[in-house]
C-alpha cells in the first residue's frame, strides 16, 4: 500500500514549479490531489494530465488564495470530488525584490496578500474541511527568513511571518491532531526563477558557491520532503521548520 493511499491533498499554487512537483509526488504516493491555480489553467491541466497518465487521481480548481470566496469554493470542490481533506500544502506565493527606495504599497500588498493572508485563509478552509481524524498542514517558507538577502525586505518579511504562523498554528491545532510544519527551500530551479532571470545570473552562481551541497535545488528535492511531512512517517513532527537549501543557513 502506498503511504498516502486514501488521503486527499490540496496543493495551492500548483500549476508549476515547486507546487507542481509536490502535487505529482503526493499523487505518486497514493493521494488524490487538488491542483489549485490562480491564473495558469494550462499549467494546472498539464499537472493533472501527468498525474492521471501515471495512474493517479487529480483535479484542477481555480481560485486566488487571497479571496475568502475562492478558498471556500476550493474546499467545496475538493469535498465534492474526493471527500474530506487530509493534507494542505500552502505553496502559493509570489516574490518581488527591490531596494528600500523601490518599495510601494502595491509591492507590499501583492506579496503579503498572497504569501501571508492567502496562507491563513487556505488554512482556515482546510481546518473546516479536514478529516475528523486530523491531518497535516505543510507551509512553504524560504531560507530568506534566515539569510535575509539585501533587496528582499518585503519578501523576507512575508516568509518570516510564515515561520511565526507555523509555530502558532502547530500549538493551536495540535489538540485537533492537525500537524503544522514548514519547508523552507533555498534557491530552486523553476519556471519562475528562469523567468525572473535568476538562472545563469551572478545570483545563481553565488548561490551555488555558498551552498554546501554545491548546487541549487530542484522541485523534486522539496517534493520528497513534503511527502514525508504528509505521511505517517512524520506523525511525531509538528511545529518544525525544515531548512531545505542544501545546507544554506
Amino acid at each position: 500500500m502506498k503511504k498516502l493511499e486514501n488521503k486527499v491533498a490540496v496543493v495551492t499554487g500548483a500549476s508549476k514549479g515547486i507546487g507542481a512537483g509536490i502535487a505529482k509526488s503526493l499523487a505518486a504516493a497514493g493521494a488524490s490531489v487538488v491542483v489549485n491555480y490562480s491564473s495558469s489553467k494550462a499549467g494546472a491541466d498539464k499537472v493533472v494530465d501527468e498525474i492521471v497518465a501515471a495512474g493517479g487521481k487529480a483535479i484542477a480548481v481555480q481560485g486566488s488564495v487571497s479571496s475568502k470566496a475562492d478558498v471556500t469554493r476550493l474546499f467545496d470542490e475538493t469535498t465534492k470530488a474526493f471527500g474530506p481533506t487530509d493534507i494542505l500544502v500552502n505553496n502559493a506565493g509570489v516574490y518581488e525584490f527591490g531596494q528600500i527606495e523601490q518599495i510601494t504599497e502595491e509591492h507590499f500588498h501583492n506579496q503579503f496578500d498572497t504569501n501571508v493572508l492567502g496562507l491563513l485563509l487556505a488554512t482556515q478552509g482546510a481546518v473546516a474541511s479536514f478529516n475528523p481524524n486530523g491531518g497535516s498542514i505543510i507551509n512553504i517558507g524560504s531560507v530568506v527568513s534566515n539569510i535575509t538577502p539585501a533587496g528582499s525586505a518585503v519578501y523576507s518579511a512575508t516568509k518570516g511571518a510564515v515561520d511565526a504562523i507555523t509555530h502558532v498554528l502547530a500549538k493551536e491545532l495540535g489538540p485537533k491532531n492537525i500537524r503544522v510544519n514548514s519547508i523552507n527551500p533555498g534557491m530552486v530551479e523553476t519556471e519562475g526563477t528562469h523567468t525572473a532571470g535568476f538562472i545563469g545570473s551572478d545570483f545563481h552562481h553565488e548561490a551555488v558557491k555558498t551552498t554546501p551541497l554545491g548546487r541549487i535545488g530542484q522541485p523534486e528535492d522539496i517534493a520528497l520532503i513534503a511527502v514525508f511531512l504528509a505521511s505517517e512517517d512524520s506523525r511525531w513532527l509538528t511545529n518544525e521548520t525544515l531548512l531545505a537549501g542544501g545546507g544554506v543557513r
